[in-house]
């Protein structure tokens, strides 16, 4: 199909959702459609066979835009709006693939141009409302409603994990939907040449942490709960790798504040594709976030390091972990050095958890897998296509 695959991201950039967009476009192209991407001004320029980037126009004075909602996000979603009106009209595009909330410009298309669509949940936008802004009561009650218009009105939503899956079934029971989860990022041979031990002069056991430094992803409590974790073993050391300048210093604040500055690393951001040898690097991954009901990508990742994985016992992360494969504790500081020390003091418990976790990850978060689960999706989006096709020509 020649599909229009609306991605209002940043692209490219080495963080969750343009990584999954950047993997969504490769396969589908792969898989003989013929794709073209519309994204953000902003990213780093890059090619990805068979399919064609497109951009709105650079807005002066926007620029560095964060994961979740902001003013900048919404300025630059009104320009994406812009040029996919300017792309439909400029190609035949039998589908539209819209992630997130570019669902309702999807909407709109088809109600103008008969456009079908493809929903891509990739998070619930009424719930990250809220949780960004926890007085919003009522406007959340208004974003379910578009939510399940946008979900009604597709040919089918592409679910990104169980909790937005249930999401859909609830909503409308019969839609076509298909769960379509993240994989592990890790490639075979990664190397590199810095030896996080040596540099920073780690003498102990290494807690790493992954990804953005947004409030959501729970550093608070990880601060809160590895201060606990040193006041009984004082052998433990923090890195964190990854992050926006100003939200390190302000966490290199706390961490002093808290007096446990010379044990927390603040790295900055590594390449993606350097990601396993990083990794490699720890004995124990963490994962404290406590928003949102969308799984972090990096989970599968850390479950395919061969690294014993730490984690909050909430929904974005139990619909993938258990205690078979992961040290699951309560979102508060005090669970949370219950846990590090538990898996400090346990060699055996850590590396038999992370070889379960490596074993489910290859079964069930692999590229092949993720492959073999859009192809089929696809495949059913065809089949009805092709019907409805058929009855508007009897």
């Amino acid at each position: 199909m020649n599909i229009l695959l609306l991605a209002p991201q940043p692209f490219y950039q080495e963080r969750g959702t343009p990584i999954a967009v950047k993997l969504l476009a490769q396969t589908l192209g792969e898989q003989g459609h013929s794709v073209h991407l519309l994204v953000f001004a902003e990213g780093e320029e890059i090619s990805i066979p068979h399919v064609t980037i497109h951009r709105h126009i650079p807005i002066p004075g926007i620029s560095n835009i964060k994961p979740g909602l902001s003013l900048k996000k919404l300025i630059c979603d009104f320009f994406l709006f812009i040029k996919c009106i300017r792309l439909v009209r400029q190609y035949d595009f039998q589908l539209i693939h819209a992630v997130e909330e570019s669902v309702f410009m999807a909407l709109v298309a088809k109600k103008i141009f008969k456009i079908p669509y493809v929903y891509d949940m990739d998070s619930c936008m009424s719930v990250q409302l809220v949780d960004k802004f926890p007085s919003l009561g009522l406007v959340r009650r208004i974003m379910e409603w578009l939510e399940n218009v946008a979900i009604a009105g597709s040919t089918g939503v592409i679910a990104v994990c169980e909790a937005l899956e249930d999401i859909v079934k609830k909503c409308a029971p019969d839609k076509l939907t298909a769960r379509l989860e993240d994989i592990t990022l890790l490639e075979s041979g990664s190397e590199g040449d810095e030896n996080l031990r040596e540099a920073l002069g780690l003498k102990g056991l290494v807690l790493m942490y992954v990804g953005n430094l947004e409030k959501y992803q729970g550093i608070d409590l990880l601060l809160a709960g590895f201060k606990e974790a040193v006041s009984r073993q004082s052998d433990l050391y923090l890195v964190l790798i990854g992050g926006k300048k100003e939200d390190i210093q302000s966490y290199q604040e706390q961490a002093k504040q808290l007096g446990v500055e010379s044990n927390v690393f603040f790295c900055g951001p590594r390449p993606v594709r350097q990601l396993g040898y990083y990794l490699a690097q720890a004995d124990i991954l963490v994962s404290p976030r406590t928003q949102g009901n969308n799984t972090p990508m990096k989970i599968y990742s850390y479950l395919d390091s061969g690294i014993p994985v730490l984690a909050t016992n909430l929904p974005t992360h139990t619909q993938v972990l258990d205690e078979e494969i992961s040290c699951l504790v309560e979102p508060t500081s005090e669970d949370m050095a219950r846990g590090i020390i538990a898996l400090a003091g346990e060699s055996i418990l850590r590396e038999d958890i992370a070889c379960k976790a490596r074993q489910r990850v290859q079964e069930e978060y692999s590229l092949p897998a993720f492959q073999r689960k859009l192809k089929t999706f696809y495949e059913k989006v065809q089949d009805r296509l092709d019907s409805r096709l058929e009855r508007l020509r009897k």
